[in-house]
């Protein structure tokens, strides 16, 4: 699997994990999480998904890119903690700076999760 060309240095070194009392905090917010329609070019297909505003609040601020003032870019493990539910293959890229509750996501087209043996 390529990479999809995501600046690695701007993720945690490895996901950190969410504690319960975190996760109940976030859980108030799960059922405004929006999700755009997909799209794409040659490559890739795409989704943005829109948290709610309040919800960055409640996010630890290990999550955060101080430099930014934005979410760092997020591990599968911490995406999906947040409440994000979307199907496999998925990577977050981006963070929309200008709305930074806006999480930018792409995988490669047509693509097919691994066989679990």
């Amino acid at each position: 699997m390529s990479n999809l060309d995501i600046d690695f240095t701007r993720r945690n070194r490895k996901p950190r994990p969410l504690s319960d009392a975190e996760k109940n905090k976030l859980d108030e917010f799960i059922d405004n999480i929006h999700y755009s329609s997909r799209y794409n070019d040659d490559e890739y297909e795409y989704r943005h998904v829109q948290l709610p505003k309040q919800m960055l609040k409640a996010i630890p601020k290990e999550y955060f890119d101080g430099s930014r003032g934005t979410l760092k870019l997020l591990w599968e493990d911490e995406w999906r903690a947040l409440g994000i539910t979307q199907s496999l293959g998925w990577e977050h890229y981006e963070v929309h700076e200008p709305e930074p509750h806006i999480l930018l996501f792409k995988r490669p087209i047509n693509y097919q999760a691994p066989i679990q043996h």
